[in-house]
């Protein structure tokens, strides 16, 4: 291996040694561009530019095969970055070392017995070994699967950093989370189940805040221990927050951290970012860290080790990679990933089988037969003539099948606007079209008649059945009408419901005790003897975050639409960690026979097979699209479908 020698003084760093023989054309290029080298035939001149400069020039020359040695008359602050970087080296090492099981025994006996006499809950093998990573190196992403227990970890991870003395350095006494509304009451049910004690916590939803909360929340001499945070609440507080991240031992935990991954300069990932530097340790957790390409991994990393480059690439060359199926660049980066994230499998949480019942096929009555039929014509038609070469559906497109999907589940849903997520209502014009007069006055005329879907009755059948057994339900539906419609259908029957969707309120300092909200419905759900047995909830809500699995295992699809993401998150809220292996989870689908919902019943299944085997067989799984509710193939899929029907 070639060598080169280094040395700094006040404003530069001089490598020096056979410079003409061991840099080529293409390094000096590098060097030239990156670190704005002078090069020489037997001396590189490098500005001083801060203290990753020697991090950098390390695996650069380290990835050609040069030993880069330190001069014995080098200045002592040029020894310390180099020691600075072989001791992150071998703590880098030691981390890998840890989720690969190589571990100091005495080390990690004498964790668990600190976990196991501060926690009231105990951690299975797994989450000991991620939390044992996470304490080791108090800045950690945690990419594992839904229902393995990420919180948990956490405050497993902070009893043991809490336990140290005030004087040590990795010593934590507050956690702040950035995070979704609902994750706000998951993360105080976890501490009260975890310590057994209702937590120290403050909520900040977002708004302004008096003088008096301010101080209470940020500048007291004894703030909340637990301080939790929405990410858009974080956008009006940064000078609160940062004094209060200086001047207490806060670990920050980033949850659903979907919001920090965009990399084109937004406000909410800029302002995190900016947060990092002031954090005791850092926390990522998220089970789709690069839902839509590696790109997505780059804010990640730098949240976690703001002062290291972690990443070898760019995110243009990250997104280049995104791109080849089979990228050589990928092993590479996570290779150097391997050391800073841990991840648990669904396959590891040793779950119980869940049970997928048959569809259940259920006739439309002859008027939504007909109001459906001579829609899909009409969507049809029009689908068939376009051009699918953009995986990214236009709105009219993606309206047309909402609406067919509306007309399969109940044509009252026809007469409300398209509201797409920005408020704006979309033209679907082939409604109201003026020369299909009949179809708009069947519409109506079903409306006026005050029906209900025989899908409805045959949900009923199954949850009386349920009830009269002692079982509860959770009912997802897509639409807000049809959540409050079949509410409303289930109290004619005397079945008492609480729905969850977007409008649900989340619970505040200010809330009435009186007041439904995400928090109460969810506790009041747990409790055994609830008045009330069946939730109804929308997927685009509380598709995360929360956990029903103690108290339901019983799960009701009353629509579906081909967001296979959504719907593999809203079957984990009853089948995650912690039940009873006799325990049998049942998921029952109710289809209109004969429509639509027969092909995104079809997309579904092999969307879910593919995330799948992704998921369980790469470290870091890549959705392409993953936050999108359709694509291309699933208007190809149905036309397809409806050519062999016809």
């Amino acid at each position: 291996m070639a060598e080169l020698k280094i040395i700094s003084n006040d404003t530069q760093y001089l490598i020096y040694g056979d410079i003409s023989k061991v840099i080529d054309k293409k390094m000096s290029l590098h060097l030239k561009r990156s670190f704005k080298a002078n090069i020489k035939s037997d001396l590189i001149e490098i500005p001083i530019n801060g203290d990753k400069v020697i991090s950098l020039l390390s695996d650069f020359f380290k990835k050609k095969g040069i030993r880069l040695i330190l001069d014995e008359e080098s200045s002592s602050d040029l020894s310390e970055l180099y020691e600075e970087e072989e001791n992150f080296r071998q703590f880098s090492l030691k981390a890998k070392d840890i989720w690969e099981n190589n571990i100091e025994m005495d080390e990690f006996k004498h964790f668990c017995s600190v976990i196991e006499n501060g926690m009231q809950r105990k951690l299975y093998k797994l989450q000991l070994l991620s939390a044992y990573h996470l304490a080791f190196s108090q800045n950690a992403c945690n990419f594992s699967v839904p229902g393995a227990g990420k919180t948990s970890i956490v405050y497993g991870a902070y009893t043991y950093l809490k336990s140290f003395t005030n004087s040590h350095p990795k010593s934590v006494d507050k956690i702040l989370v950035i995070g979704p509304l609902s994750s706000f009451g998951p993360w105080e049910n976890e501490y009260q189940e975890c310590f057994n004690r209702i937590p120290n916590v403050k909520r900040i939803s977002g708004g302004v805040l008096s003088a008096i909360e301010k101080k209470q929340y940020f500048h007291s001499r004894n703030p909340a221990e637990l301080t939790l945070i929405s990410y858009p609440g974080i956008l009006n507080q940064m000078e609160n927050l940062q004094y209060f991240l200086k001047n207490n031992k806060v670990m920050v935990i980033i949850d659903e951290a979907h919001k920090i991954k965009n990399t084109s300069g937004g406000q909410i990932a800029d302002s995190v970012l900016k947060l990092a530097p002031f954090c005791r340790g850092r926390v990522v957790l998220t089970g789709t860290p690069a839902p839509n390409g590696y790109q997505d991994l780059f804010n990640l990393f730098k949240f976690i080790w703001p002062n290291k480059d972690l990443i070898p690439f760019s995110v243009l060359q990250l997104d280049d990679m995104t791109k080849g199926q089979s990228d050589p660049r990928v092993d590479v980066l996570i290779d150097k990933l391997s050391p800073y994230f841990v991840r648990i499998k669904k396959s590891d949480l040793g779950l119980p089988e869940k049970k997928e019942n048959d569809p259940i096929l259920v006739e439309m009555d002859k008027s939504q037969e007909y109001i459906y039929r001579k829609i899909e014509k009409k969507v049809l038609s029009s689908l068939k003539d376009e051009d699918f070469e953009d995986s990214f559906l236009s709105k009219l497109q993606k309206a047309k099948l909402i609406r067919l999907m509306q007309a399969a589940s109940n044509p009252k849903l026809l007469l409300k606007p398209l509201i797409d997520e920005y408020g704006t209502s979309i033209n679907d014009s082939f409604i109201d079209d003026d020369d299909d007069k009949e179809l708009i006055e069947a519409i109506y005329s079903y409306a006026d008649a005050e029906k209900f879907p025989n899908k409805f009755y045959e949900a009923y059948k199954i949850i009386k059945q349920l009830i009269d057994n002692k079982e509860k339900v959770i009912v997802w539906a897509l639409y807000v009408d049809t959540i409050h419609s079949f509410q409303d259908f289930l109290e004619s029957k005397n079945i008492e419901t609480k729905i969850l969707y977007g409008k649900t309120k989340v619970e505040s300092e200010n809330t009435n005790l009186d007041e439904d909200t995400r928090e109460s419905i969810i506790r009041d759900f747990h409790v055994q003897e609830s008045s009330f047995k069946v939730i109804i909830a929308n997927p685009f809500a509380v598709a995360e975050s929360i956990s029903l699995h103690k108290a339901c295992h019983n799960a009701i699809y009353l629509e579906r639409n081909f967001d296979a993401a959504r719907y593999v998150q809203s079957k984990d809220r009853i089948h995650r960690y912690g039940l009873d292996y006799a325990t049998i989870t049942n998921y029952y689908y109710l289809m209109s026979a004969n429509t639509i919902d027969a092909t995104i019943d079809r997309r579904l299944q092999e969307k879910e097979d593919l995330m799948i085997r992704v998921t369980e067989s790469q470290d870091i799984p890549l959705f392409r699209n993953n936050d999108e509710d359709m694509d291309d193939n699933d208007i190809k899929a149905l036309i397809t479908d409806y050519a062999n029907k016809s």
